[in-house]
Formats: C-alpha cells, sequence, structure tokens
C-alpha cells in the first residue's frame, strides 16, 4: 500500500469517526464523510452511496446505545422506523423526477431557521412537554416527509426529525435523539437498499468506514445521554449551521449560479 493509500485510509477513518460521533447527537455526519469520500476520488453518486452504507453503521450503533439506555419507546417508534424507510425509498426513487434544485435553494433558509429555534427556544429541554399530536399521526406526516426528503436530498434530514419530536410530540432532547437515530437508521437503511441493488455502493470503503462510525457513534451516544441539552442543543445548532454554510458553498449551488453565474 503507498504513502497516498494510506493517507486516504487515514482520512476516510477519520472522517467517519467523527461523523459517527456527531451524527449519534445531532445529525449532519454527512457533511464531513461525503466531501471526505470525494476527496478519495469517488464519483458523487458512489459516494452518497457509499455514504449510506456508514451511516447506517453509525445511526444503528447510536440506536443500540440509546435503546440499552431506555431511551426509546419501541411501540411508537417501531411503526415510526417502518414508514421512514418507506418514504426514503419513495424519495430515491422520485429524484429523476422531481425538483431537486427547489430543495437547495430552500434548504438553507430552513437550516438556519432551525438553528435560531434550537438556540432560542425554551422548549429545547431534557424534560417531555405536551404531545401537540398523537404517535401515529407524527410518523403518517412528520416521518414520512421527512424520510422521502433523506431519500431525495438528504442534508440536515437527522436535525429535522429531531425538530419534529421536539415541537410535535413533545419529547426531551436526549428522547428525541434517540428516536431521531432509529427512524434515521430506518431511513438510511431504505436509500441503501436501493443503492445496493443498483450496485453503487463501494463496499471495502463503506464497510471500513462503518466499523468507524460504529465506534464514534458509541461514544456520542453515551455522551448524549450523560450530559443531555446541554450537549444536544448548541451541537445542533452548529450542525445545521454548518450545513447551510456547505450548501450555500457549493459552486453546483442554484443561488450561486444564480449570482455568479
Amino acid at each position: 500500500m503507498s504513502g497516498l493509500e494510506i493517507e486516504i485510509v487515514a482520512l476516510l477513518c477519520g472522517a467517519a469517526l467523527a461523523a459517527g460521533f456527531v451524527d449519534a447527537i445531532a445529525g449532519g455526519g454527512g457533511l464531513i464523510t461525503v466531501p471526505a469520500l470525494l476527496l478519495a476520488g469517488l464519483d458523487p453518486v458512489t459516494a452518497v452511496a457509499t455514504n449510506k452504507a456508514q451511516g447506517v453503521f453509525g445511526s444503528g450503533s447510536a440506536t443500540f446505545a440509546f435503546a440499552r439506555a431506555r431511551m426509546i419507546d419501541w411501540r411508537s417508534a417501531g411503526p415510526m422506523a417502518a414508514i421512514a424507510a418507506i418514504g426514503s425509498v419513495l424519495g430515491a426513487l422520485a429524484v429523476a423526477i422531481l425538483p431537486v434544485d427547489a430543495l437547495r435553494i430552500a434548504m438553507p433558509v430552513l437550516l438556519v431557521a432551525m438553528a435560531l429555534y434550537f438556540a432560542l427556544s425554551r422548549r429545547v429541554t431534557d424534560a417531555d412537554a405536551k404531545a401537540r399530536m398523537t404517535p401515529l399521526v407524527f410518523a403518517l406526516t412528520v416521518v414520512a416527509a421527512v424520510g422521502f426528503y433523506d431519500g431525495l436530498f438528504g442534508p440536515g434530514a437527522g436535525s429535522f426529525y429531531t425538530l419534529g419530536f421536539v415541537t410535535l410530540l413533545g419529547y426531551g432532547a436526549v428522547k428525541a435523539t434517540a428516536h431521531t437515530k432509529l427512524v434515521n437508521f430506518a431511513s438510511n437503511a431504505g436509500s441503501l437498499a436501493l443503492f445496493a441493488a443498483a450496485g453503487q455502493v463501494l463496499w471495502p470503503v463503506g464497510l471500513l468506514m462503518g466499523v468507524c462510525a460504529l465506534a464514534g457513534a458509541q461514544v456520542g451516544a453515551r455522551l448524549a445521554v450523560r450530559h443531555g441539552a446541554r450537549l444536544i442543543r448548541p451541537l445542533i445548532v452548529l450542525v445545521c449551521a454548518g450545513v447551510a454554510l456547505r450548501l450555500l458553498l457549493d459552486p453546483a449551488h442554484p443561488v450561486r449560479a444564480w449570482l455568479f453565474g
């Protein structure tokens, strides 16, 4: 193995470890891993597909850690996970026919608004609040929509799930994060199944990164359980702002093309 190959392996392992840690707490791990995969020389489709493979390991690991801490209500969360998986498959199938550029324009605005909400709202605490809808209605509307978005486009999906759990189901920060990891795992798995069927996943890279993401997610989930909203809240703000900035800095972003093209 040449020095360059070793450097690439180290880059991907480090990126996956960091992404697993951040994603377990606040979501947005793809902000770290997708650029790393592109720097390693993968084409965009293969990079996204392979990122889903490592993301399944990270979100699955975090889900296991939260489940061991008894933070997941399986009776309501099980149907949510199934709906998230179906939504992501439908979203991935719709990529070719829906205007993804419209999502690219709207997402930075929504993510900045979400960052401001988590920074300023008094509802984001470790205590549960009054739910504004039933888990079933939430699953059929919010979870289905975010799952569809995750399969169609993806950035910030975890933060959207968490926002829904906090504002509409009244979950405390840790409980919302725990349930987010489960439905995010399901939506990752759904879109991964399509990528795998199409032969677009680079499995040796995905599995290597998956092991590192698994380790990072274990650490992140345990810290989230221990420190609660004090850790989760500022990280979600940073992740939402970071994803919004990353989208706007993309040379292919429609707003940049409109301003500078």
